[in-house]
């Protein structure tokens, strides 16, 4: 055991290396001055941050996106939550085949969806729009929720329910007060999965996206096409601080392993 230590400790800081690798590349050519992408480089400059503010439409298409992914995740894992209940307690007709019908979507290749979204949407009068953007994004979405609370709620102790029952709480009471606490886990980290693929989904957003729709990475998608300045890095840069700033203040404010594990963590 204290022979494979440092070559576990060493394989282990090459993995973390191998994985952080990319983004620490793409946050370091965000800092170039030059006008191409380059790196490595012996000068740092903000240059291309600043110019950030010359296109409104990456702001705009920034908040369009956190927004799209927020939705479609809540209405997901709302979905999800008696989707996942019936899965895991009964067994009634037709049950494995619902599974398959809401897991679906991981077997079929975006670009499909995306060709097949912009038929559909363009043929009811949502193509181009917000709302056809919700749905199309609760459907790729809705697998990754329901994973994570069918989980939740294979594992739940019913007999908690059953005390509740006989002590005279009401089912209503029992959902809200035992069996939603129970699988908060499941529903937090199945939003939180939800989300990040909501928000990086770009090969199905890009056939059902209007000029005025566009989320950030098809707009990151369209500008790159064109240019071969570093401002997508300084974007993603952000970005990545965001992300970064929201999980330390989740974590400080809550705690994330108590977020995504439960509240009886170690024993606690």
């Amino acid at each position: 055991m204290s022979r494979n230590g440092p070559l576990a400790l060493a394989f282990h800081a090459l993995f973390v290396t191998f994985i952080l690798a990319p983004i620490l590349v793409v946050c370091f050519v965000a800092f170039t001055p030059e006008g191409y992408l380059s790196f490595p480089t012996d000068r740092w400059s903000l240059r291309w941050f600043h110019a950030i503010g010359r296109y409104p439409e990456f702001i705009s298409a920034f908040w369009r996106s956190l927004w799209l992914g927020a939705l479609s995740s809540a209405i997901a894992v709302a979905i999800s939550v008696p989707a996942a209940l019936a899965i895991a307690r009964y067994r009634f007709p037709g049950r494995e085949v619902m599974t398959t019908l809401f897991m679906s979507p991981l077997m079929i290749p975006h670009v499909v969806l995306g060709i097949a979204f912009l038929r559909f949407f363009t043929q009811i009068g949502l193509g181009g729009t917000f709302t056809g953007l919700v749905l199309a994004h609760i459907v790729i979405v809705l697998p990754f929720a329901l994973r994570l609370t069918l989980a939740s709620a294979v594992g739940l102790d019913r007999s908690i329910e059953h005390a509740a029952v006989s002590l005279g709480a009401s089912e209503w009471t029992v959902l809200k007060r035992i069996t939603l606490p129970l699988v908060l886990p499941g529903l937090v980290s199945g939003w939180a999965l939800a989300f990040i693929n909501s928000f990086d989904e770009v090969t199905m957003t890009v056939f059902i996206a209007a000029p005025g729709t566009e989320t950030l990475p098809v707009r990151m998608f369209l500008y790159i096409q064109d240019n071969i300045d570093p401002l997508v890095t300084s974007v993603s840069a952000c970005v990545i601080a965001i992300t970064v700033a929201a999980l330390v203040v989740l974590d400080r404010a809550y705690g994330l392993e108590r977020l995504l594990v439960g509240r009886n963590v170690h024993g606690r």
